[in-house]
Formats: C-alpha cells, sequence, structure tokens
C-alpha cells in the first residue's frame, strides 16, 4: 500500500489556493482596517476574528453536508469549484473600495459597512467550502497513509504561501511603500483571485474525484481493524467509545491552544514590526516566507517520521519547538529597530515546528472517525482550530492596545506550551503506516 503522489498533490492544488488566500487576509486587511479606515487594534481583531466565528458553525455543517452530497463531479467538488469561483469574484471589490474611501468617494459602495459586508461574504463563501476542500484527501487516502499525504497536503499550502509572499515582496517592497499615506493593493487581490482559479481549475481537470473515493473505500472495507467507531459497517455515522471520544475532546483543545498561539503571530506582526520597528509588509512578509520555506523543506520528512516514530510523539516536538521558537523571537524582537538574520531563522524553525503539527493532527482527527464520518470530523477539527481563532485576534489585539506590543511573543510562548500539556491525554488515532526499505520509498517520487 503506497502513497499516490500525483493525486494528492492535486488534491492540494485546493488547499494551497485556500492557504495563499488566508495569507493575504491576515496579512493585508488588519492593514486596511488600520490604516485606511483607521479602527483601533481592538476593534480590527473583532473584524478578523468573524470569519472564525463564521467558521464554528459553518465547517462542521458544510463538511457534514458534503458528506451526504451525490454528484456526477464527486461530493466535494461542487462545493469546491462554485466557492473559488464567488471568492475569485468577491476578492477584487476589496481594494476597489478601500481606494475610494481613501480618494474621498462618499457613495454607498464605498466605506467601512460595505467593506465589511463584502469581506463577510467572502468569509461565509470560504467557510462553506473549505471543508470538503480539505476532506478530499482522507476521501481519497487509505488511513495509514494520510499523515504522508497531509504533509503532501501542507507542502502545497506552503507553497501558495511562497507564491503569495514572494510576489508581495517584490510588488510592495519597504522601498517603496516606507512613508505613503496609503498603498494601492489591487494588483495583489487580482493576482490571488486569478491564482485561486487556476489551482482548483487545474485540479478538477485532472481529478476524477468519484473514481477514487469509490476504490478508497474498497480498501478500508478490506480492513474493519482500522475502525475506531462503534459500528460494523462502512455507511452511515457512527458514534465514538468513551476513551476514544476523550482522546478526540483533548486533541481538539490541542488544536484551539496551539492556533490561538500561532495565528496572534500571524495576524499581527505585520502590526508589530511596523510599530516598534519601522517596517513595512515587506518585512513582514519576508519573514513569513522563510515560516514557509522552513515548512516546505519539512513537510515530507516530518511525514516519513511521523511513520516511524508515530504522529503524536511529532507532534509533542512541534508544539515544544513552536514555543521555545516564539520564545526567541520576543527575546529577538523586544529591542530590534530591524528585522534581523537571527530573526529569519527563528521563523524557519517556527515553520518547521507548524509543519510538524499541521501533518499530523488533521490525520489523527479523522483516525478516529469511519470513512463516511470524514466530513463531519473535518468540519470539527476546523471548528477546534476557529474556535481558538475566535479568541486570539480579540485577546491579543486587546493585550497589544493595553499592555504592549512586546507581549505578542510571550502571550503565543504560553498558548504553545499549553497545547503540549492537553496533547498528553490524547491516546488514540496514533497509526503507524508500514515501513518501507531503501528505494521503495523513492519509487512514487
Amino acid at each position: 500500500m503506497k502513497l499516490n503522489y500525483k493525486n494528492t498533490f492535486l488534491v492540494g492544488l485546493a488547499f494551497m489556493s485556500i492557504i495563499a488566500f488566508w495569507q493575504l487576509y491576515d496579512n493585508v486587511v488588519p492593514l486596511l482596517l488600520t490604516t485606511t479606515f483607521h479602527l483601533s487594534e481592538d476593534l480590527t481583531g473583532v473584524i478578523m476574528a468573524a470569519d472564525n466565528i463564521l467558521a464554528l458553525f459553518l465547517l462542521p455543517l458544510f463538511g457534514r453536508i458534503s458528506d451526504r452530497t451525490t454528484t456526477k463531479i464527486g461530493k466535494r467538488m461542487p462545493y469546491i469549484l462554485g466557492g473559488t469561483l464567488v471568492v475569485a469574484v468577491l476578492l477584487n471589490l476589496l481594494p476597489i473600495i478601500d481606494n475610494g474611501f481613501y480618494n474621498g468617494n462618499t457613495g454607498i459602495f464605498f466605506g467601512l459597512v460595505p467593506f465589511v459586508i463584502v469581506l463577510g461574504l467572502i468569509l461565509i463563501t470560504m467557510s462553506v467550502y473549505r471543508s470538503p476542500a480539505v476532506a478530499l484527501m482522507p476521501d481519497i487516502t487509505p488511513k495509514p497513509l494520510r499523515s504522508s499525504g497531509n504533509a503532501i497536503i501542507n507542502l502545497m499550502g506552503a507553497a501558495g504561501g511562497i507564491i503569495y509572499l514572494a510576489f508581495t515582496a517584490v510588488m510592495y517592497p519597504k522601498s517603496k511603500t516606507e512613508g505613503l499615506e496609503h498603498v494601492d493593493y489591487q494588483l495583489l487581490f487580482v493576482f490571488m483571485s486569478i491564482f485561486m482559479v487556476v489551482c482548483v481549475f487545474v485540479m478538477y481537470k485532472m481529478l476524477d474525484e468519484p473514481k477514487l473515493t469509490k476504490e478508497n473505500i474498497e480498501i478500508e472495507k478490506q480492513h474493519p481493524e482500522w475502525d475506531l467507531t462503534e459500528s460494523s459497517s462502512y455507511e452511515g455515522s457512527a458514534k465514538l467509545p468513551g476513551p476514544v471520544l476523550r482522546s478526540m475532546i483533548f486533541l481538539l483543545a490541542s488544536i484551539a491552544l496551539w492556533y490561538i498561539g500561532y495565528n496572534a503571530v500571524t495576524t499581527w506582526f505585520t502590526t508589530y514590526i511596523s510599530v516598534t520597528m519601522g517596517e513595512g509588509i515587506g518585512g513582514a512578509s519576508t519573514c513569513f516566507l522563510v515560516a514557509n520555506v522552513g515548512a516546505i523543506l519539512s513537510y515530507i520528512p516530518i511525514g516519513v517520521a511521523a511513520s516511524k516514530f508515530g504522529r503524536k510523539k511529532m507532534i509533542y516536538f512541534g508544539t515544544l519547538l513552536l514555543s521555545a521558537s516564539f520564545l526567541a523571537c520576543y527575546i529577538l524582537t523586544a529591542n530590534a529597530d530591524s528585522v534581523t538574520v537571527p530573526m529569519y531563522v527563528t521563523f524557519a524553525l517556527v515553520g518547521v515546528a507548524w509543519a510538524s503539527i499541521s501533518v499530523n493532527s488533521l490525520p489523527m482527527a479523522v483516525e478516529m472517525c469511519k470513512g463516511s464520518d470524514v466530513g463531519k470530523y473535518t468540519g470539527l477539527y476546523y471548528t477546534a482550530s476557529m474556535a481558538g481563532q475566535v479568541v486570539t485576534p480579540i485577546l491579543a489585539g486587546f493585550l497589544l492596545k493595553n499592555v504592549s506590543y512586546k507581549i505578542l511573543f510571550i502571550y503565543a510562548t504560553l498558548f504553545s506550551f499549553a497545547s503540549f500539556i492537553t496533547m498528553i491525554f490524547v491516546r488514540h488515532g496514533d497509526v503507524k503506516a508500514e515501513s518501507l526499505k531503501g528505494l521503495q520509498n523513492f519509487e512514487e517520487m
């Protein structure tokens, strides 16, 4: 039993477009809200948390709905295609409203209210198709291979983030934005909408979802020992036994905690270095670019390591490294006046740590359910992550405003370490794949 790398890479194109979008959202939207519309940090945090509040309800809902969907192109593909097209159109309205408001237009289509309305529509649409997009990998991948499959998916996601960050660093360097009262980001939003549509169109044309899903169902029916639920058949929903349910609860708590720490940095770091160092979006984008490179270089080795040492141990490693890296970031940035090489090295380690966590956490969640519930439990995974991300923009924004911007990395360190503690109580979902020998590891590459 071997992972099909070609199909996994194709599935990863949808995740690539999603991650690229969220990089833009986290990096640019807070800047627009605070500089163009002059909102305070705590109000900006409330708006930035809106997507996570929506996701708490919509991600499990549409994950479950997609489980029960049947069409000629599959049960996930209709949501992925439709959602991407809607987002691509709406995305281009944001810079038009932003530029118009800055230039003094006072019509009904300009201002904070229409900006927030369009942003809300985008976030609702993203919540509709994110769970189906992520559930597609487990749909076509046998359970023991899902850590390796998730490594490829995350590799593609990181590549999407790097493409966005590289484009931003080239088109909006500090030399072009320093001293400007307002920056026009229209080109960046146009690029992102085209990139998202191209990624999903290629996946749709080259991947036969119904065929691959059917093949994986047959494989899993041949291995009833993989099923941890109280059910004797593949079809229909099933309850988790008490011990498995407890593991699921602690896993979801861990997911929420590490997202509280990590998302605080991804949301506020651009503003953080702008306030403390006078750096712009170019400096922040370079740091995030380095983090993504670190993640990309480690995704596949981490997937292999998870097969040998287990998913749980790799998450232990990731949460401890993330905590140490954020603590190092605090030390390096507390009194700095510019981004330095040691900061880049530390962000590379952040990327490695996040790769170790993200590669193994979703497979652990869906390992505990049956195949027909993958969309539902993918939704629960994202509900936990969104719960953390609902809290952190508001709480971190409040602390930055009322305590000090320098508290950002202390905050991130504490919550990352807390996630390590809760992971200790997770007892299920740590399935290992068969170990391959010698050149067998490279046959599918």
